[in-house]
């Protein structure tokens, strides 16, 4: 037996969304430590608890909520292999999952969809502050306009870069699905995606809440934080999404897979407002119909259209075959919500 240092993390009942965290040491066997480090196994790992009155997840005088173990992976900030982060559900003091536990309700509809092979891909957007002040603003002022930052290099324009890759290199190391980092067109705002097509809606999820905390430590490691806001500075500046990539196996399939997300499309029509209330607090800050996006208030789907709510890719359309985006989702959104409305509306044969 050995003792392992295991940081629990879960989703609190703030709206938006804070993650939470609190360690325990304990003594697990050597095949359970390497199921952990080899295969995101929770076997061996407890079951605890937390004051649910601190986290916005209870009353005072009956407080206490339970933390299941869902999925853990190596931690990348400490200096040994013996130190995981564990994912929990929150759930009540009966037992049952929390109103607050988006992931339960998910793993529902998606074992009943497993059938189509059903793919995620989230593209995570966030914005580094320093001092109150997105990085790269100085204070008390504005830096040039938008045109220089997108994908860019120099102190001049590319602020954040060291964070950045650090975290990419941490969830390499933690074995997360990253696929990319970028930096973004404000000033102090990247993107990172997690995901593809073998991950399903479960997985990107818990990978993606793994992330974002694992993001939030390297900021604070270099006196910074992050925020998720979609909109963190009024005027002339581009918001934060989490642009949502999603495919089932008709559509990924050659021939007919077009039609098959033109199908997916028309259906998401159908449920505008069911999708955006899924889709992340402050929607219509964002979503104005500038910058990229098209506003709340319409709905619109195409090819190669980076200001429609729904995108087809243009190798998709040339192709025949693929995935589609979601471009609505905020980058403070619950993954788990924005998996689960995009399941029930084109999986299912009927929509509302």
């Amino acid at each position: 037996m050995q003792k392992v240092r295991l940081e629990y993390v879960w989703i609190d009942g703030c709206r938006p969304w804070g993650l939470r965290s609190k360690i325990k040491i304990h003594e697990l066997s050597k095949g359970l430590i390497d199921g952990i480090a080899e295969k995101n196994s929770v076997q061996g790992i407890p079951m605890w608890g937390f004051d649910g009155s601190s986290t916005n997840q209870a009353e005072g005088g009956n407080s206490d909520c339970l933390l299941a173990p869902v999925y853990a992976v190596k931690d990348p900030l400490r200096n040994d292999d013996l130190s995981f982060i564990v994912l929990c559900e929150v759930l009540d003091a009966e037992g049952t999952p929390h109103k607050t536990n988006s992931r339960a309700s998910l793993s529902v509809v998606n074992s009943m969809f497993s059938r189509y092979e059903p793919a995620f891909g989230m593209e995570q957007e966030y914005t580094i502050i320093l001092a109150a002040r997105p990085l790269g603003f100085p204070q008390g002022g504005y830096p040039a306009p938008q045109g220089i930052y997108y994908c860019s290099a120099g102190s001049d324009r590319s602020f954040g870069r060291k964070i950045s890759d650090e975290h990419l290199d941490a969830c390499l190391y933690s074995g997360l699905d990253i696929t990319g980092t970028n930096a973004e067109v404000m000033p102090g705002q990247w993107e990172y995606q997690i995901g593809g097509p073998t991950v399903d809606a479960i997985s990107v999820g818990d990978q993606l809440w793994v992330s974002r905390w694992i993001l939030l430590k390297i900021a604070e490691m270099h006196g910074m934080t992050v925020t998720f806001e979609p909109k963190p500075m009024v005027g002339d500046w581009n918001g934060a999404g989490c642009h949502t990539n999603f495919s089932t196996k008709p559509m990924r399939t050659s021939p007919g897979g077009l039609k098959h997300i033109k199908q997916a499309c028309k259906k998401m029509a159908s449920r505008v407002e069911d999708h955006l209330l899924a889709y992340g607090d402050g929607i219509e800050l964002r979503l104005t119909g500038e910058h990229e996006t098209c506003s709340y208030k319409e709905f619109r789907w195409g090819i190669a259209d980076r200001t429609a709510s729904i995108r087809i890719p243009l190798s998709v359309s040339t192709d025949g075959h693929g995935y589609l985006e979601d471009r609505r989702p905020n980058a403070n959104c619950d993954p788990y919500e924005v998996c689960k409305v995009i399941l029930e509306t084109t999986c299912s044969k009927t929509t509302n």
